[in-house]
């Protein structure tokens, strides 16, 4: 097997929390693994498109999960350092990603980015 050409890491805030590994404890085993996939494809495969992967343009991209049940969630991630920085994850409830999402997105890109 191939090595990993963007290896992820979860965006740690101030106080050391990670909010992406947070938010997937709250899914169940199934849905782990279902992200936990995709996200590994990104890992291996970068840069991958769709249906995967798609960028979100100021160099935000989101790894795309349908979850069973009609669920979708998405992971925001930004590569930094030549990793897979995973920023974010959501369930998307409505065709456009809503504002708020990307924007937390984007401010923890821009944090990590002048940590440097």
């Amino acid at each position: 097997m191939s090595a990993k050409r963007v290896p992820a890491r979860f965006y740690q805030t101030e106080a050391g929390n990670e909010p992406v590994r947070e938010w997937l404890k709250q899914f169940n085993l199934l849905e782990r693994k279902i992200v936990g996939t995709d996200i590994k494809t990104v890992e291996y495969g970068w840069p991958i498109g769709m249906p995967t992967c798609r960028s979100m343009g100021k160099g935000l991209y989101e790894v795309r999960s349908n979850l069973p049940g009609g669920k979708i969630a998405r992971v925001f991630f930004c590569i930094f350092e030549n990793h897979m920085i995973l920023l974010h994850g959501f369930i998307k409830k409505t065709q456009k990603t809503p504002a708020k999402e990307l924007d937390l997105a984007l401010k923890r890109k821009s944090i990590l980015e002048t940590k440097r």
